[in-house]
């Protein structure tokens, strides 16, 4: 396995990023369409087309899912997608015509060094385009994609990715663009929150400290951040959470909230009146789950740490760019 969400099949992702804009977009294509629905727990989301995912509504299934920078502009990269795949004859067929169904989620990046004076058309349609046609079962992590522009406090943010295998053999794959108003590290350590749940030393294996820092539960944010930067805040983790095991739209919703406790353990605070932190919950349906309450509530627990992990290593792979307001993980706490 390669640790990407990629590693279920019949997923594939593409990023695209223009380092000028400091921005990006990210796209899931799915092989087939795929059952998915969402939840939304931050206070302030941009979202598209994410009313057809609750169980009640017609549509069932979804050609992709777009993550994207550019805040409420960033939803023209959903276009993008659907126009790609609207050439490769994919969609919901409406009579004659088919609609490719592509529901978006995107981060506020307007204010972090890039240029934005893109003039009458953003780039975003373009964007999404780019990222549809160059999906791929590898992709790359930190600041590409939807996460280049991403901050955290006092950090670049980042495009992490993360899966695991159940012992019954059952497939759970995290991708998500972090751009918190809070921390992904303890206090001024390097340790990172989601550290319990960490393989294979996949964000530096520094674990717990030693002894736990004196300001750990004081919560610092990027406006504090900003500030001393001077510039304007700017928030909200984005990701999807996927997995083969059949799910209905329902038990997809549940599968999302439960895969946001991830956001809690890896990011201090969470889910604030500033942050529109949303997840995808994306079924292949390959594979029967056991039709009893356990496995469900463990495929629910997994999905939460496969995110927690998905966030640090967003952070632990951003890269550094011209302009940055602030430094990199590796740049901070690096050897």
């Amino acid at each position: 396995m390669k640790n990407l969400i990629t590693d279920i099949d019949g997923i594939l992702v593409g990023n695209a990023t223009d380092e000028t804009l400091k921005s990006g977009t990210t796209t899931l294509i799915c092989a087939e369409p795929m059952v998915a629905s969402y939840a939304v727990l931050g206070g302030a989301p941009g979202t598209r087309d994410t009313d057809l995912l609750a169980p009640d509504q017609t549509v069932e299934r979804i050609d992709a899912l777009t993550l994207s920078g550019g805040s409420a502009f960033g939803l023209d990269a959903a276009g993008g997608v659907q126009g790609w795949l609207k050439e490769q004859g994919r969609g919901f067929a409406v009579g004659p015509v088919s609609v490719p169904i592509v529901p978006a989620a995107i981060l506020f990046d307007l204010a972090n060094g890039g240029d934005k004076n893109w003039g009458q058309k953003s780039p975003y349609w373009d964007l999404g385009w780019q990222a549809a046609k160059q999906a791929a079962s590898d992709f790359a992590l930190g600041s590409h994609g939807a996460g280049s522009g991403a901050l955290i406090a006092g950090l670049k943010g980042g495009l992490g990715s993360a899966s695991m295998r159940t012992a019954s053999g059952i497939t759970i794959g995290a991708l998500v663009a972090v751009n918190a108003l809070g921390q992904a590290t303890m206090g001024e350590s390097p340790n990172f929150w989601a550290a319990p749940f960490e393989q294979n030393r996949e964000f530096g294996g520094l674990g717990l400290p030693a002894s736990m820092p004196p300001d750990i539960a004081l919560p610092k944010t990027k406006m504090d951040a900003m500030q001393e930067a001077r510039g304007q805040s700017s928030n909200t983790t984005i990701g999807i959470i996927a997995t083969d095991a059949c799910l209905t739209k329902a038990a997809a919703r549940r599968l999302a909230i439960m895969a946001h406790d991830g956001f809690a353990r890896a990011l201090w605070p969470s889910h604030t009146p500033m942050d529109g932190d949303l997840i995808f919950a994306l079924s292949t349906g390959a594979k029967d789950l056991p039709d009893n309450d356990r496995a469900f509530i463990e495929l629910g627990a997994y999905a939460a740490a496969t995110m927690a992990r998905a966030i640090a290593r967003g952070i632990y792979e951003a890269q550094p760019r011209a302009n940055d307001i602030f430094p990199t993980w590796q740049q901070k706490f690096g050897k």
